[in-house]
Parts: structure tokens; C-alpha cells; sequence
């Protein structure tokens, strides 16, 4: 069966792994995935992830999440683009999450970008989801 939302299930599987305390969680790989989890790394949200196959042909991402003090850095990860409601974003009107303090994850012509990397590069696109 296909999946209707991808980066919406992988989204799901961070937040369910931080809120059991998983050091680590899987989710089925693709370079999309990989684009956004990049993004999540360089911002310092996760500690890393690695590109694995537990069985021929079925490449799977292993994340790494990151803990300070014992709690989760990531506090929510919401998705806004969804694949019934995409949400297109010009770069003077892309919002602040929470004043600043957390990240929206942008798909630009230039790549999968954080909302301050597009504002750098002056360019908009689909807003995918917000980290705080």
C-alpha cells in the first residue's frame, strides 16, 4: 500500500520517538526525507541520521534524536503542507515560528531550505513544516 504523506509519517516518528525517549528511530528512506532531515541536523534538532538496508532493496534512514537535560530538543514538529492543502509562501510574508525561536522547513527552487537559509538566499517556496 502506498502512503499518502511520507514526510508527514516521518515527522510523526520523531515526535513519537522523543516522546518515548528513543535514542533512535527509522523511517523508510528517500532523498526528500534525507533533504529535510539535513535541514534538521544543521539547525541542531538531531544529532544525525544514516542511510541503511535492513533488506535488499527497502533503504531505510536511522535518526538520531537529541536530548538536553533529558528533555527533547524538539518541543513540536508540525507539519503545514499537506497533500490535500499545499501552503506556498512568498519571502516577505513567511511567518516567524514563535518569534524566532523555532524554524520553518522550506522546499525552494534551490533546495530544501530553513526559513533563515531562504531568507539569506531571498527566496520562497512551500512551507513544509514548523520546528520549535
Amino acid at each position: 500500500m502506498t502512503m499518502s504523506d511520507p514526510l508527514g509519517d516521518m515527522l510523526t516518528r520523531i515526535r513519537n520517538g522523543q516522546q518515548a525517549r528513543l535514542n533512535t528511530v527509522s523511517s523508510p528512506a528517500s532523498r526528500f526525507r534525507s533533504n529535510v532531515l539535513e535541514v534538521l541536523k544543521r539547525e541542531g534538532y538531531i544529532r544525525g541520521f544514516e542511510r541503511f538496508e535492513p533488506e535488499p532493496g527497502k533503504p531505510e534512514l536511522q535518526i538520531e534524536l537529541k536530548y538536553h537535560d533529558g528533555e527533547p530538543v524538539i518541543r513540536s514538529i508540525d507539519r503545514v503542507s499537506t497533500p490535500g492543502r499545499r501552503v506556498y509562501s512568498a519571502i516577505s510574508d513567511l511567518p516567524r515560528v514563535c518569534n524566532g525561536l523555532g524554524i520553518s522547513i522550506l522546499s525552494t527552487p534551490q533546495g530544501v531550505l530553513s526559513d533563515g537559509e531562504a531568507r539569506a538566499a531571498n527566496v520562497g517556496g512551500e512551507v513544509l513544516c514548523s520546528v520549535l
